[in-house]
């Protein structure tokens, strides 16, 4: 496979922070939280080639599962030039084609693609990846619920804040084997038969548990709900930029009425000092994922696309 040869480490967190903070990219996956969460999942690898920090992956999406693809490249100092970007692409491309992958560029924000255009004018293919847009919320919106178009969520929050005693608590990585428990449960209620979603779930799960233990030498904005002493719920998020916090993992006990609601009004409550937005990442084309995602009426989408080579020749010229 197209890997480069570092990997996402706890180590090399210094170095990534560097290039992931210097550029406001506004796109859920790039930042630290979100490369080490998914790093085993999506195989991110790393590699400094010229004036830029690439990153490879693989996309485990249906149906283009499997699929090698490089992030957009990133800036050390938040400037993109279109000769040392063209210099950077092109040499990935080589690694790429040398290992026998074709070459592309996925999840790139709509403000980037400028930059790969004037990098490469004429000679790419930019197509829009409507399943990985990103749904990015006003943190007072989510934590009001003013207006008649959150009537539902607040009718659900109302009841739930009337009919249950709990605890909101930040969760440390010395829960980690109770959040784990929780996790279990989630998983075993959905009763999924052999499928790629059920392996997904499985592979979150190896995730999750790296995640737990390393919630504070990573970075992680947590947040947890507890009834009658147990986790019931809980949200795991991180910095994106100066003024976003992505939320990565949300998980509730659906036999809780408003409890999907309460943790994510409690974990916006306990974030809003900070930030004025968040990012609730992308639909992945799922149906049901998008309906709930629109019904919290996002400030606005992150758009994503997909950049292609048009030319097979277009990289002649670094050679």
């Amino acid at each position: 496979m197209c890997f480069f040869e570092n990997e996402i480490t706890i180590e090399s967190r210094p170095l990534l922070e560097e290039y992931l903070g210097s550029f406001e990219y506004r796109a859920s996956g790039l930042s630290f939280t979100s490369l080490y969460m998914w790093r085993n999942i999506n195989k991110f690898t790393w590699k400094v080639i010229g004036d830029y920090l690439c990153v490879s992956a693989v996309d485990n999406l249906e149906p283009t599962m499997g699929v090698p693809f490089l992030l957009p490249p990133l800036t050390r100092t938040g400037a993109y030039e279109p000769e040392g970007l063209a210099e950077t692409i092109c040499a990935a491309r080589r690694i790429f084609e040398e290992n026998g992958c074709a070459f592309k560029l996925m999840l790139v924000p709509f403000h980037m693609t400028d930059f790969l255009e004037e990098a490469f004018p004429g000679k790419l293919r930019i197509e829009a990846d409507r399943p990985n847009f990103d749904y990015v919320y006003n943190t007072q919106d989510l934590i009001e619920l003013k207006g008649r178009e959150y009537h539902t969520k607040k009718n659900h929050l109302n009841y739930f804040l009337n009919n249950y005693e709990y605890e909101y608590v930040s969760l440390r990585s010395d829960m980690a084997d109770e959040a784990m428990d929780f996790i279990r449960r989630f998983n075993e209620r959905k009763n999924l038969e052999d499928s790629h979603e059920k392996e997904l779930l499985l592979m979150e799960e190896r995730a999750m548990h790296d995640v737990f233990h390393n919630l504070e030498v990573v970075g992680y904005l947590t947040g947890a709900i507890r009834i009658n002493g147990s986790i019931e719920a809980l949200s795991i998020g991180g910095r994106l930029g100066k003024k976003t916090v992505t939320v990565h993992v949300e998980k509730a006990n659906t036999e809780f009425r408003g409890l999907y609601q309460a943790i994510n009004n409690e974990f916006c409550k306990h974030v809003a000092k900070d930030v004025k937005r968040i990012n609730r990442e992308e639909d992945m084309g799922i149906p049901g994922l998008r309906k709930a995602k629109l019904s919290y009426k996002p400030a606005m989408l992150v758009e994503k696309y997909t950049v292609c080579f048009i030319d097979p020749h277009g990289c002649r010229r670094f050679r």
